[in-house]
Parts: C-alpha cells; sequence; structure tokens
C-alpha cells in the first residue's frame, strides 16, 4: 500500500530525511518511533502531498505523491499533529463542510456523519458547539474527519498528543477498530507502550534515518541480541556465580547473596539457553526460578538510538 524508496529531504545543509527505504502492505498499522526531529512529521508531509522531496520517490497504492498529488489525497486521511477546528461550527457542521468539500452529496452525508459520529463516540455531541468540545473530543471529531471520504490510508501524526489516559484509552480503541476494518494506518506518537500495543510493525527513526524496523521483539534482536536474566537460587549463591562465570555466552553477572538472586546477560538462542539451565541443574545449583526480563519499548528507543549516535561518532 505504502513504498517509498530512496525518500531524502534537505533544508540547504540539514538533512531532515535521509534515504529513508520503506514497505507497507495493505491493513498493516506501522507505528513510527522517534524524538523530535528525526523526520517522522517530513515523512507523513511527504506521503500526503503537503511537502515535495529533494530526491527518491513515494507511493500510496501505486500512485506517485508526487506526479499525480490529487489521486493520492483522494487515498489517504491525513491527521496532523497541529490541526484547527472551526469553532462556530457545531460537529454535525463540522463533518458536513468537508464531506461537501469531498464532492459527497447532501444524501451521502446525511447518511455517513451520523455512522463517523457513532464510531468516534460523539454522537451525543453532535449539535455541541467545536469550541465547546474537550481537547480529547476535538482530537476524535478530526479523525472522523480524516475518514468522511473512505481513505484506504490513515496518517496519524501523534493523535494521543495532550490526552489524559481516559482519552487516550478512547482514541486505541478507536484505531483498534480501524484495523479491523482493513485500513493501512501509519502512526506516530511518543507514548510508546501504547503504540507497541497498537502496531503491527514498528520503525525507529533517527536523524532522519531507518535505524530499526520489525515489531518489538524484532527490533531488540536488533540490538546486541543480549538478554538480561533473572536467575533464583537455594543454597551457595557463590558457587552458583562461579558456574555461570564459566559459560561464554554470560556476562555481566551480579548476584544478591542474600535474597538467591542473580542476574547476568545472555546471549545465546533459546536452546542453548535451556542446556544452560540443564546444565546449572546438574551441577546441584538449586534453581527455583529463572526469567527473561522483558524490555518495553521505551527501554528498546533509548537503547538503540544510543547505539545508533555511538556509530555515528566512530563513523566521525
Amino acid at each position: 500500500m505504502i513504498e517509498i524508496k530512496g525518500l531524502t529531504k534537505k533544508y540547504g545543509q540539514f538533512t531532515a530525511l535521509d534515504h529513508l527505504d520503506l514497505v507497507i502492505p495493505e491493513g498493516v498499522v506501522f507505528g513510527f518511533v522517534g524524538a523530535n526531529g528525526a523526520g517522522k512529521s517530513t515523512t507523513f508531509s511527504i506521503l500526503s502531498t503537503l511537502l515535495a522531496p529533494t530526491s527518491g520517490t513515494a507511493h500510496v497504492n501505486g500512485i506517485n505523491v508526487v506526479e499525480n498529488p490529487v489521486e493520492v489525497r483522494r487515498q489517504l486521511g491525513y491527521m496532523p499533529d497541529f490541526f484547527g477546528v472551526y469553532d462556530q461550527l457545531k460537529a454535525e457542521e463540522y463533518l458536513d463542510f468537508y464531506g461537501a468539500s469531498y464532492g459527497l452529496s447532501a444524501k451521502e452525508r446525511e447518511k455517513l456523519i451520523p455512522e463517523l459520529l457513532e464510531l468516534v463516540n460523539l454522537t451525543d455531541k453532535r449539535y455541541e458547539y467545536v469550541d465547546l468540545l474537550s481537547r480529547g473530543m476535538k482530537q476524535r471529531l478530526c479523525l472522523a474527519r480524516t475518514l468522511i471520504h473512505d481513505p484506504k490510508v490513515l496518517i496519524l501524526d501523534e493523535p494521543a498528543s495532550g490526552l489524559d489516559p481516559r482519552a487516550r484509552s478512547e482514541m486505541r480503541d478507536i484505531l483498534k477498530h480501524l484495523k479491523t476494518l482493513g485500513k493501512t494506518i501509519l502512526i506516530s506518537s511518543h507514548i510508546l507502550p501504547e503504540l507497541a500495543e497498537m502496531c503491527d510493525e514498528l520503525g525507529v527513526l533517527d536523524k532522519g534515518r531507518l535505524i530499526a524496523q520489525g515489531n518489538v521483539a524484532a527490533i531488540q534482536a536488533q540490538l546486541t541480541g543480549d538478554k538480561e536474566m533473572t536467575i533464583k537460587v537455594m543454597g551457595d549463591v557463590a558457587f552458583a556465580v562461579r558456574h555461570f562465570e564459566e559459560d561464554p555466552n554470560i556476562s555481566a553477572i551480579e548476584a544478591n547473596a542474600e535474597e538467591g538472586i542473580i542476574t547476568f546477560l545472555y546471549r545465546g538462542s533459546k536452546e542453548e539457553q535451556v542446556e544452560m539451565l540443564k546444565k546449572a541443574l546438574l551441577s546441584d545449583i538449586s534453581i527455583y526460578s529463572a526469567n527473561e526480563v522483558e524490555k518495553d519499548l521505551e527501554d528498546i528507543f533509548m537503547a538503540i538510538t544510543k547505539e545508533a549516535q555511538n556509530n555515528d561518532a566512530k563513523t566521525v
């Protein structure tokens, strides 16, 4: 549904987007992770035909965004991180205005608007003035506006920005429903755990480059490959530590003898991990708990961007 090749955007000497390559299949929810200035909004603006690239190509549903911007706009709904609403309009009038702008007939709009308001949980606000709505309601109304022409692709730039936990939960539920309808959704967010929950795939952007791509587990594997493990033992902790130190896959061992807890980094495969635990048990180490510490997306993001910065420093 979306194909990007060598996409680059420069402003003088500054490179906002650096040879981005990306393919997103139909029906996938893809999340962009990155700090401010990483290139997320630039990518979205180019895909939405609001910004011309310096070089490279981008296609939405097979349509070149530079050569045929009008047709691309029919394919997608774009919700920017900062958007305007017409305060003197009621919610129904707001959607009616945009429906007319997309060429929908009065009969089509009359049928569609109640459905969209129901989808974003604003049915009871149909006759409310937009300026009286809460921030979360305004953002849900703007999401309804992006759906007015039934686009195949949704581009949502920080849709949960500034929302309280309840409003974020409502927005997340709506996006999950849109996924079931087969929409291809590109979404960026700084609320990283929620992004991981909503998305099929993630892309980590740093200084305009895609430095990692995949689901959370795949991105974590693109780091060092080391897994943090916690082993709980009964008996001689010092003996257990000496045993684990002999394993070439184990590093950075730490122990709490009082509580019988040993932590270390493990770089072996799952099969090697099983053999490692078997060997410890056969060596009379009484293990009653062995767990792999799961990292959340924020930990992974910090680690992978730090690695990218270190690689840049080595290159310099």
